[in-house]
């Protein structure tokens, strides 16, 4: 199991380079340049379009664009905002945060070609249903020749699709927060295959197998509609607690940003003044917060049941804005406000550089409670993460095998909640950002190949939209 770790760090630790971030990053300035930012134009339009302003109940899709966006936020608002920015903080320093806003920033624009060509070239599955995603964006605009990439993004997307980053740290917070009040001791274990495994972690485990399990298997549907419940209201308590606790150190905020602005082009903070090492950090937990570029969003957003892809491209974007640039900003300021990341930089104990260190954060700032609403938020944030997750890998084991297939997915799905839940964090993290890393490649190359596509269809659709041609 050491060597499985060592290898998956050790190659996480080199895709993740230079070209990786060219790709990702110099490719949202690109689309940003190539639109002349018009998208950021219309942010009251696809506000308008979320609300529902502009449904087509009658055009072929699985679900709403407010369902498509709340399921692609369960995927990313949530555990990514809360764990990874302390995760990101932990590894990279304050200044990390500052490159997360730049790829968020550039990932506006990214989310928006993407997501609109995965409606412009939408396909259908072996049943005949509409489906999107990159693989079909690859098949339909660039053509069959193409099938290998498609197939490529599809493999390393059954990878970035695991539950195990969601599993893992949900656990450490029940295990942190209920711990100590019910009695039980997490690091009471055994020994499995070398490893040592906690009865509580693989209890919590089993639990949330069987909880997923009734869910994931109604299919997008039934997925998007529990999303569409769930999520909004989290979004509402976490903020409404960071505002609080906010207010209670609002004069030490503007010190906070200067911190961050300061160590991102200095690297003082971790890794010991590698400013290089601190932008990778960013870009790599930013792409885990908002997933702009990796693929997975075009897959839902793809789905919508809608014939203007333009339209859904502008609310895919709003994505990156809400969990990045909003949340993960909140939840930064909460850890660095109340100090409690200083006491845990350079811990060799990875679990407490997660959710652990936020819960922490909360009871400081909280005293008695903090940790209880934050665990609830975290409870449905990561839940709802499992629920939304499972989809991404159906739909590309039914691109690869066929739609009577793709359910197979689900029962590795639910499989893998347990060994996220009892496995170390360390381990975790550099699984997924491998499998991210992977699935940009054929994500980004096929937009940026496309751009020109997707910019003409968007100068028609601004076009319609300014002489008054979508009725309300």
């Amino acid at each position: 199991m050491g060597l499985i770790q060592d290898a998956v760090s050790g190659f996480a630790g080199w895709i993740w380079g230079v070209p990786l971030l060219i790709l990702l990053i110099g490719g949202g300035l690109f689309f940003m340049v190539y639109s002349r930012f018009m998208p950021f134009l219309y942010f009251k339009h696809a506000i308008l379009v979320l609300l529902g302003k502009y449904d087509e109940k009658d055009k072929e899709g699985q679900i709403s664009h407010y369902e498509a966006l709340s399921t692609a936020l369960a995927a990313t608002v949530g555990m990514g905002n809360i764990s990874g920015v302390a995760v990101a903080i932990t590894m990279g320093g304050p200044g990390a945060i500052f490159w997360m806003w730049v790829s968020a920033f550039f990932g506006i624009a990214t989310k928006f070609f993407t997501c609109t060509l995965a409606v412009m070239y939408r396909g259908r599955d072996s049943e005949g249903e509409v489906r999107g995603g990159p693989m079909y964006v690859i098949t339909e605009g660039l053509g069959q020749k193409w099938r290998p990439l498609a197939v490529f993004f599809c493999i390393f997307a059954l990878v970035g699709a695991l539950p195990i980053f969601q599993a893992n740290q949900l656990t450490a917070a029940l295990n942190t927060v209920l711990g100590p009040n019910i009695g039980y001791d997490p690091a009471d274990s055994f020994t499995f295959l070398g490893a040592q495994i906690s009865y509580a972690s693989l209890t919590i485990g089993a639990i949330l197998t069987v909880l997923v399990s009734t869910v994931i298997f109604g299919g997008i549907k039934k997925i998007g509609k529990v999303a569409a419940r769930m999520v909004p209201s989290m979004v509402v308590l976490y903020f409404i607690l960071v505002v609080y606790i906010l207010l209670q150190n609002v004069g030490e905020i503007p010190g906070i940003f200067a911190a961050i602005l300061d160590e991102a082009f200095t690297g003082s903070a971790i890794l010991g003044g590698g400013v290089g090492a601190v932008i990778i950090v960013g870009a790599k937990r930013a792409a885990f917060s908002n997933e702009a570029g990796i693929g997975t969003a075009p897959m839902v957003h793809g789905d919508t049941k809608t014939d203007e892809p333009v339209r859904e491209g502008l609310v895919a974007m709003l994505g990156p804005a809400i969990d990045t640039l909003l949340v993960c900003t909140l939840t930064a300021l909460v850890i660095l406000g109340t100090g409690v990341y200083e006491e845990f930089v350079g811990a060799e104990d990875t679990g407490l550089l997660g959710v652990t260190l936020t819960l922490k954060a909360f009871n400081a700032a909280i005293p008695g409670v903090g940790g209880y609403l934050l665990g609830l938020c975290i409870l449905v944030f990561a839940v709802s993460s499992l629920l939304s997750y499972s989809y991404y890998g159906v739909k590309c084991m039914s691109f690869m095998f066929g739609a009577k297939r793709g359910d197979l997915y689900n029962y590795i799905y639910i499989g893998t909640i347990i060994l996220g839940a009892v496995t170390s964090l360390g381990f975790v993290v550099n699984l997924i950002d491998s499998g991210f890393a992977l699935m940009a490649i054929p994500t980004m190359i096929s937009a940026i190949i496309l751009a020109p596509k997707a910019w003409a269809a968007s100068q028609d659709y601004f076009a319609r939209l300014k002489r008054g041609d979508f009725k309300r």
